[in-house]
């Protein structure tokens, strides 16, 4: 991503009732270089993503409970690179949506396609990760 171009403030995003509180991501997203993307490995995806370890980390265990292999994280190029040519020039684009993963955020540099699909993970993920706590909680209380 080149300096010069900037991604969606968390009030310009599709989910701007909620903030970044998390300073890493913040300054992640505010001068999102090759150093701080990270790829998300989820079944056939490889996903550059840019955000704060932590916020990251979560984002990917949350995806990982939607799909039947494992969800990997990494912090480098992965071999083979991006397999989706429009995947791969979606860094090059300015005005990324930021999504909110906790108190952070993060940008999904992917083209529209699979930005789509893995919010849909991450939406599951989430839905998923509230029946089984609402499911703890329900069993913690029954003597």
């Amino acid at each position: 991503m080149d300096k010069r171009d900037t991604l969606q403030s968390p009030a310009d995003s599709p989910n701007r009732d909620q903030s970044i509180h998390c300073t890493a991501c913040e300054s992640s997203l505010q001068s999102p270089g090759r150093e701080s993307i990270s790829f998300l490995l989820l079944d056939q995806f490889t996903i550059p993503l840019v955000g704060c370890d932590n916020h990251l980390e979560e984002f990917c265990s949350i995806c990982g409970l939607a799909t039947e292999g494992s969800a990997e994280l990494l912090n480098h190029r992965p071999a083979g690179g991006v397999h989706c040519p429009s995947c791969r020039h979606a860094p090059h684009r300015p005005h990324q949506s930021i999504i909110p993963v906790g108190g952070g955020g993060l940008a999904i540099l992917a083209c529209s396609t699979h930005q789509s699909d893995i919010l849909d993970r991450f939406r599951t993920g989430l839905q998923i990760r509230h029946h089984l706590n609402s499911s703890l909680d329900a069993f913690s209380t029954n003597p």
